[in-house]
């Protein structure tokens, strides 16, 4: 006769499903693990907006969310700049060679905005190596790939790692790898997020929204 302290056999059974379900689905990593965040300050964050018109313009920041929106009829942002209409953060302070490098933030883009370049790693053989478009509602890399869909009028969390030796960039959404491509070489790197317009079908406003702005590198 079986011990009344046994357990009966269907909560063994139970038991041993939810523990070979929980060994065959690994955690997904942090993309930040490894990586050391670097001290920003005010200074770091460069605004590029049309020339013509005041920066309140075309930019707000609260403390927390840095709003900044451009019209496809505006100035570029110098008057020598044969380039499209911006309002774009360079950061600045940590341009890099070399090394694994990563850009961090949360951002969000109202439905209605589209044909725009909201993120990139700027230096390579055709001035970027890495542009994030947003077209009809979806991320894409440059105007090529779908990397993330649906991402208006939601807050997404964007992690960019460079890394520059084996010439590979990485980009997650909402801590989940969406996309890995081959860089495109150059000499110095730096990150941008903002607005700035593209020639595929911008519409007349465009606008994004950025907080939780991280640089980090791994040693």
């Amino acid at each position: 006769m079986a011990s009344s302290s046994s357990p009966p056999s269907w909560w063994v059974v139970a038991a041993c499903v939810v523990l070979a379900a929980a060994a065959s689905s690994p955690a997904t990593a942090d993309p930040r693990d490894g990586f050391t965040a670097v001290r920003l300050g005010d200074g770091n964050f460069q605004l590029q907006w049309p020339y013509d018109v005041k920066n309140s313009s075309r930019y707000s920041f609260d403390g927390t969310v840095r709003r900044l929106w451009v019209f496809s009829d505006d100035k570029p942002h110098t008057p020598q700049s044969k380039t499209n209409p911006r309002t774009e953060i360079r950061m600045t302070g940590y341009d890099y060679l070399s090394g694994v490098w990563q850009f961090e933030g949360t951002g969000y883009v109202p439905s209605g905005t589209t044909g725009v370049s909201i993120m990139q790693v700027f230096g390579g053989g055709t001035a970027t190596t890495l542009m994030l478009h947003v077209y009809n509602g979806d991320l894409y890399y440059y105007h090529q790939q779908v990397v993330e869909h649906n991402i208006y009028d939601r807050w997404f969390r964007l992690n960019v790692i460079h890394d520059v030796a084996a010439s590979q960039l990485t980009v997650f959404v909402d801590g989940q790898e969406r996309f890995r491509v081959a860089g495109k070489g150059g000499d110095s790197h730096y990150f941008k997020f903002g607005v700035y317009t593209q020639m595929i079908n911008p519409t007349r406003r465009m606008e994004s929204r950025w907080r939780g702005i991280s640089i980090l590198n791994k040693n």
